[in-house]
C-alpha cells in the first residue's frame, strides 16, 4: 500500500550550482536562504575577531547592495577561487539588490572559505538595516521578515577585523581609545548585536581626521582620530599600514595619516547618484599594494520601486 502523503526530497545544497542562480540576479527561496544562513554561520563562528589572511589578496570596500557593480568588481578582479578576496564590510542597504549581493557572496564563502574574507561593517546590524533599505527589501521580496532576521544572525558572526601577513591590518571604520592592541581584540564578544557604544561599535563606526587626538564623530557613534594614534597603533601591534572603508571617497581610495592609512571604497556611482568611481587594494606576495579604479556597471532590469531612505553620507 502506497502513502498519499507528499514526499518531501530534501535537495543537497549546491553552492555552485546557487552561485550560478543568484549570478542572474535572482534571489534564492526562503528555504535556501535558510540552510545558507545555518552553513555560513557553522564557518564564521570558527574565524578570530582579527583574522588571519594570507597574501596576494584583494581587498574591497563597501558595496552596499549594488549588485551589477559587484559583478563588474569580480570580472575586473577575478572571481573567487582564482583571487582571493577580503571584504571590509557594508554589504547591505542603500542599493536595490542587497539580497542579492550579500547571498553571492555568502555563497561564495561557503564554496571557497578559504580564499574570501567577509568582515563585519557598521550596516550589518539590525538597527541600521531596519531604516537604509535592507529590512524593507527583504519584506518586499519574501513577504515577511523571517530572511532579514536570518541575515542578521550570520552578521553576528563576522569577524570584525583582519590582519594580512601580520603587517596590514583591515578593519571597516577604524580605531578605539579603548583598544591598543590586536590582541585586546581578540578578547571580545563579537558575537551579538553592535553596541551602541564601546570597542566593538569604535572599530565599526570610527574614521580618521586631520584633527589630532580623539574627537567624538559626527556620525553618533565611535570617533575620529589623528595621525599620531594611527601612527602609535601601527607602532604598538607591528604593522605598516591600516586599510579599511565606511567613507565615501570620490576616486575609490584615499591615503591619509602619512600614508599609514587607506581608505577603500567599492561602490561605483554610490547611491547610483554619487559620481564616484570605486577601487580594489591588490597586497601581491611581497606585500606591494596597488590600486585597481572601475566604473559603475551599466544599470540592467532597475528596480524602480520608490524608495523613501533618509539622507546619510557622512
Amino acid at each position: 500500500q502506497y502513502s498519499t502523503e507528499p514526499k518531501f526530497i530534501k535537495m543537497a545544497f549546491d553552492a555552485a550550482q546557487l552561485i550560478s542562480v543568484v549570478s542572474k540576479c535572482e534571489h534564492l527561496p526562503e528555504r535556501q536562504v535558510r540552510e545558507l544562513c545555518e552553513k555560513a554561520k557553522e564557518i564564521l563562528v570558527h574565524e578570530g575577531n582579527v583574522q588571519q589572511v594570507k597574501a596576494p589578496v584583494t581587498v574591497c570596500g563597501d558595496v552596499h547592495g549594488q549588485f551589477h557593480d559587484l559583478q563588474e568588481l569580480f570580472s575586473i578582479g577575478g572571481t573567487p577561487p582564482d583571487t582571493n578576496y577580503l571584504f571590509m564590510g557594508d554589504y547591505v542597504d542603500r542599493g536595490y539588490y542587497s539580497v542579492e549581493t550579500v547571498t553571492l557572496l555568502l555563497l561564495f564563502k561557503i564554496r571557497h572559505p578559504d580564499r574570501i574574507t567577509i568582515l563585519r561593517g557598521n550596516h550589518e546590524c539590525r538597527q541600521v538595516t531596519q531604516v537604509y533599505g535592507f529590512y524593507d527589501e527583504c519584506v518586499r521580496k519574501y513577504g515577511s521578515a523571517t530572511v532579514w532576521n536570518l541575515f542578521t544572525e550570520v552578521f553576528d558572526c563576522m569577524p570584525l577585523t583582519a590582519v594580512i601577513e601580520n603587517k596590514i591590518f583591515c578593519l571597516h571604520g577604524g580605531l578605539s581609545p579603548n583598544i591598543n592592541t590586536l590582541d585586546h581584540i581578540r578578547t571580545l564578544d563579537r558575537f551579538q548585536e553592535t553596541p551602541h557604544e564601546g570597542a566593538m561599535c569604535d572599530l565599526l563606526w570610527s574614521d580618521p581626521d586631520d584633527r589630532t587626538g580623539w574627537n567624538p564623530s559626527p556620525r553618533g557613534a565611535g570617533w575620529t582620530f589623528g595621525d599620531t594614534l594611527t601612527e602609535q597603533f601601527n607602532e604598538n601591534n607591528g604593522l605598516t599600514l591600516i586599510a579599511r572603508a565606511h567613507q565615501l571617497v570620490m576616486d575609490g581610495y584615499n591615503w591619509c595619516h602619512r600614508k599609514k592609512l587607506v581608505t577603500v571604497f567599492s561602490a561605483p556611482n554610490y547611491c547610483y547618484r554619487c559620481g564616484n568611481q570605486a577601487a580594489l587594494m591588490e597586497v601581491d606576495d611581497n606585500m606591494n599594494t596597488t590600486f585597481c579604479q572601475f566604473d559603475a556597471a551599466p544599470r540592467r532590469g532597475e528596480d524602480h520601486t520608490a524608495r523613501q531612505t533618509p539622507e546619510y553620507f557622512l
